[in-house]
């Protein structure tokens, strides 16, 4: 469809406005705000085409242009498909897409339909060749620009934390986020030191997983940008497993697999630290080879304390020596208080060197 349309044509045109963040799309004259003035001083400039606005409104505000998932835009290609658009007018090409493969898409639902695009503030029509070559230039340079940025972000990300500087995200348990640096909450990273030991004299996850119900604690919690409440349950064995090897406990940050000398305070000082991943690499290499398999708990199920609660097979390694025991349940979840002090029963000690 072309631009210059009969004038007892009525062309419908919807504005399609976007923001790449959501910072000051609360304030009353905001971004997307600013684009649908233009647009729509732009629209009314071409009444005499036959140009008429269409009242829906197709805003998506807080959204990159480097993605087709947004609700708005999708709404608009929906419409589009319907055919109750003719013409898409923007404030600038790359409110719509920065993607080039993107836009050959966009360009093909509007083909399909006879529709056209029009960008405000750089007149462009994609219903001619010339329209189509020019348009996409300028989106080679904007996808371009693009891909430098996030090089040169990727580049500085690496940098500062080849300094030790924390780069943002989450903090783990133990640790608040002050002046951009990584600070010791006490209470977390007592607790952080208690989970440390607990592994390290129980050589076992799943245990430490049930003292850690039994006591009800629970794993980190915050709130997220959107209001919603994140963590703060009980640990997963799989959580356990991740903090018992996430080295900025000791101090350090990760990058690309490597490691480097944080900022921050360790929590984890490196005797437990060493002690933890020495258990956690024996576990490995246990399960890797099928030891476990070969060991077999023989009592397990028969033996009993002396208040009747089941003994559970349990193991401690000391100088490369792996010390086989039971132990009653209720000492390990220390859900009992008349738990005794401990029982033992040591069937034998295996080498894990």
């Amino acid at each position: 469809m072309s631009l210059g349309t009969s004038r007892n044509a009525r062309v419908r045109c919807a504005i399609y406005t976007r923001k790449s963040s959501e910072e000051g799309l609360e304030q009353e004259f905001n971004s997307l705000q600013a684009q649908r003035e233009a647009c729509e001083a732009f629209i009314t400039s071409q009444r005499h085409e036959g140009w008429v606005c269409l009242r829906t409104g197709y805003d998506d505000g807080g959204f990159s242009g480097a993605t087709m998932g947004r609700p708005a835009l999708q709404r608009l290609l929906a419409d589009i498909t319907a055919g109750r658009v003719d013409i898409v007018v923007v404030y600038k090409i790359d409110r719509l897409t920065r993607s080039l493969a993107d836009f050959a898409k966009i360009v093909e639902i509007l083909d399909a339909r006879s529709a056209s695009f029009v960008s405000v503030t750089q007149q462009f029509n994609t219903t001619t060749s010339m329209g189509r070559l020019t348009l996409n230039v300028l989106l080679s340079f904007e996808q371009f620009e693009r891909e430098v940025i996030g090089e040169r972000i990727r580049d500085k990300i690496a940098a500062s934390k080849k300094k030790g500087m924390w780069m943002g995200g989450v903090p783990p348990l133990g640790y608040r986020v002050q002046d951009r640096k990584l600070v010791i909450v006490d209470n977390e990273a007592e607790l952080v030191r208690s989970i440390f030991r607990r592994y390290a004299e129980l050589s076992s996850v799943r245990l430490l997983k049930a003292e850690l119900d039994a006591q009800g604690r629970n794993s980190k919690s915050w709130t997220s940008a959107a209001g919603r409440v994140i963590g703060g349950k009980p640990f997963s064995r799989g959580a356990l497993y991740l903090m018992l090897r996430n080295r900025t406990y000791r101090g350090e940050i990760v990058h690309t697999g490597q490691f480097h000398l944080g900022e921050h305070p360790p929590i984890i000082d490196h005797p437990l630290w060493d002690a933890v991943q020495m258990r956690l690499a024996g576990n490995t290499a246990e399960r890797n080879s099928g030891t476990r398999t070969h060991q077999p708990s023989l009592l397990a199920g028969m033996l009993f304390d002396r208040d009747g609660n089941q003994m559970t097979p349990s193991y401690a390694v000391k100088q490369g020596t792996r010390y086989r025991y039971y132990v009653s349940r209720p000492l390990i979840t220390k859900i009992s208080a008349k738990a005794p002090a401990r029982c033992a029963f040591p069937p034998r000690r295996s080498s894990i060197s």
